[in-house]
């Protein structure tokens, strides 16, 4: 029987170790992530086409730049606010919703607490970054009426 590869409707396992650019390790998942292959948003689509028609057991290396990622950093998500306007027990790294000038809500990082200014960020943490990956699949199979139907992988532990 020969082996499923990496496509459209697949569930796929992989192990995935992220770097910036310059080779600082920022995640290695010890477990494989688990996804639905094909454009349902569980991977960055850029790193799921470099997955495209590989079989378990391969391994790739991609770059990718900001735009391709996390998009890049927009200044214009950064916001200075009265600290008072979110409460008693304000911390750097708390995440906060508001909305301002009539926008929709979004969430903000707090990145910094000065006086009586909270600086919020609405940014993603790794927006403007060029990040490398490197993947190992471990699994692939196709995808269950009932996985697509949800338009999700249900969680499976590789063997």
């Amino acid at each position: 029987m020969k082996p499923v590869a990496v496509g459209p409707d697949t569930i796929v396992s992989l192990k995935i170790e992220m770097y910036d650019a310059q080779g600082a390790l920022l995640q290695a998942g010890s477990e494989p992530l688990t996804y639905l292959h094909g454009g349902y948003g569980g991977l960055l689509e850029a790193l799921e086409a470099a997955l495209e028609g590989k079989h378990p057991g391969e391994s790739i290396e991609v770059q990718l730049e900001p735009e391709q990622a996390f998009g890049e950093y927009d200044a214009s998500l950064l916001r200075v606010e009265a600290a008072a306007r979110y409460g008693a027990g304000l911390r750097i790294g708390m995440e906060v919703e508001d909305a301002f000038e009539g926008a929709a809500p979004r969430r903000y990082t707090v990145t910094d607490l000065a006086g009586d200014t909270a600086v919020l960020d609405a940014n993603h943490p790794l927006a403007g970054v060029a990040l490398r990956f490197f993947c190992t699949i471990s699994a692939v199979h196709q995808a269950t009426k009932e996985e697509l139907s949800r338009r999700e992988a249900f969680y499976r532990r590789d063997p």
